[in-house]
């Protein structure tokens, strides 16, 4: 049962092996904290230890050695695991829902905020002499029975 655990677990990535130029290398650096691990989710593939993170990490340092931009890099990586796999996505018509949304919603709940408290409370129209008169019947008279449903009250047990 341990060994299917064990065999059940991603590989290690392979160790990193760093472009010769330092330039390369540091543009690769800034390539990696800006793009999101398709597996962690919420790390960048410079902190990740997940195989596929590794696996983006070389491509990312191939491309960079064959002559790429960082901004071509960036488009090949969009291309391959859509606009999730960049912290920031660019906005399109697919993303304004993402970039948008939040501040829609809080602008909805705001406006909801102001016209509740806008709203005018209901005024009751008070009782006529007749209508007080018959309250003051009902409320001196026997008929009244108390609700059989009405729980009584707590004398403080």
């Amino acid at each position: 049962m341990l060994s299917t655990a064990a065999l059940a677990q991603e590989p290690a990535a392979p160790p990193d092996q760093p472009l010769a130029s330092p330039g390369q290398e540091a543009r690769a650096q800034a390539i990696f904290e800006v793009v999101r691990c398709v597996v962690c989710q919420h790390e960048s593939i410079a902190d990740s230890p997940a195989g596929i993170a590794g696996d983006m990490r070389r491509l990312i340092r191939e491309e960079i050695a064959s002559g790429a931009t960082d901004q071509a890099v960036r488009d090949d990586l969009v291309r391959r695991y859509g606009d999730y796999v960049l912290f920031t996505p660019p906005v399109r018509t697919g993303t304004w829902l993402l970039w948008f949304g939040p501040a829609l919603l809080a602008g909805l709940g705001g406006l909801a905020l102001f016209l509740f408290a806008r709203r005018k409370a209901v005024e009751t129209a008070p009782l006529s002499p007749d209508e007080e008169r018959r309250l003051a019947d009902l409320l001196q008279s026997e008929t009244v029975r108390p609700d059989p449903d009405a729980s009584a009250p707590h004398d403080g047990r």
